[in-house]
């Protein structure tokens, strides 16, 4: 047993063991996080998680790279097809033929893959200040994938992320920072994005015509003062997927999951009943 809530249980894929939340019953819903430093499925989702699993059932993984899930040495990350792969054989290894998936920044990214990749396999989408769009990296972006360990520069990475900087509190600056402390977390984080960057960002982006081809019912959610992703992503993407609804919420940055928690609940909640009401 652990009092650490960062820790789920460990899932055999892909010849490595991904660390993996699971809760609730019913249909799936996958919860994938960003790309942050010191990110995990736990931080990223931990106050969605349980209010989801009264409906659901819910996963939150740590993608390979992040979290607690193992990197081996010598892991090689292929994009999109290392994170693709991964959350198939999560759901393979817990015997889930499909789910639905809400993507957060470079999660989202997955997400749509995920839809490319096997359609049959993926349910409703949303995309929550997604990646997967051609965008050049900023200067906010390029800092969070450059970060080195220190108190301050996990500040720095933090600010950029909300529009309310008040949420930017000493214990949550003080719980990202201790992440990437972990023995290996540091190493492995810099091997997924090395500079440079921009190819890494390239790199997510879908083909129109693959984009077009994605018939999954999509929900975009888009911090209107994001600096991490422009919202003209979710823009370019609503235009391209067939049937997509896209949602702009003012006063709010990259992390509307934290900033906007109940409104960004509801929305989630709302649009995956739609399938079961139908």
């Amino acid at each position: 047993m652990t009092d650490n809530p960062e820790l789920g249980t460990m899932l055999p894929t892909c010849g490595y063991r991904t660390n993996c939340h699971d809760q609730g019953e019913g249909d799936a819903v996958i919860l994938l996080h960003g790309s942050g430093a010191g990110v995990s499925g736990w931080a990223n989702w931990r106050g969605l998680i349980p209010e989801l699993a009264k409906s659901w059932r819910v996963l939150a993984p740590d993608l390979v790279g992040f979290g607690y899930t193992e990197t081996p040495d010598g892991f090689t990350f292929r994009f999109m097809d290392s994170w693709v792969d991964q959350v198939f054989g999560v759901m393979d290894a817990l015997g889930i033929a499909r789910a639905h998936i809400v993507g957060n920044s470079f999660g989202g990214a997955v997400a749509l893959w995920m839809a490319h990749r096997q359609p049959e396999r993926t349910g409703r989408l949303v995309l929550m200040g997604p990646g997967g769009w051609p965008l050049a990296v900023g200067a906010e972006l390029a800092s969070l994938w450059g970060y080195k360990p220190s108190p301050e520069a996990m500040r720095q990475a933090m600010s950029v992320m909300a529009y309310n900087q008040g949420l930017i509190t000493d214990e949550l600056v003080e719980m990202r920072y201790r992440a990437t402390l972990r023995e290996g977390a540091q190493e492995a984080f810099e091997r997924v994005f090395p500079p440079p960057y921009q190819r890494w960002l390239d790199a997510q982006t879908l083909p129109i015509a693959a984009l077009q081809g994605i018939t999954n019912e999509v929900l975009l959610i888009h911090g209107r003062d994001d600096r991490v992703v422009d919202p003209k992503v979710s823009w370019n993407l609503h235009q391209h997927l067939i049937n997509s609804q896209f949602h702009s919420i003012s006063r709010c940055g990259h992390w509307t999951m934290i900033e906007h928690g109940r409104r960004f609940r509801q929305l989630v909640e709302n649009f995956l009943e739609e399938e079961r009401a139908a």
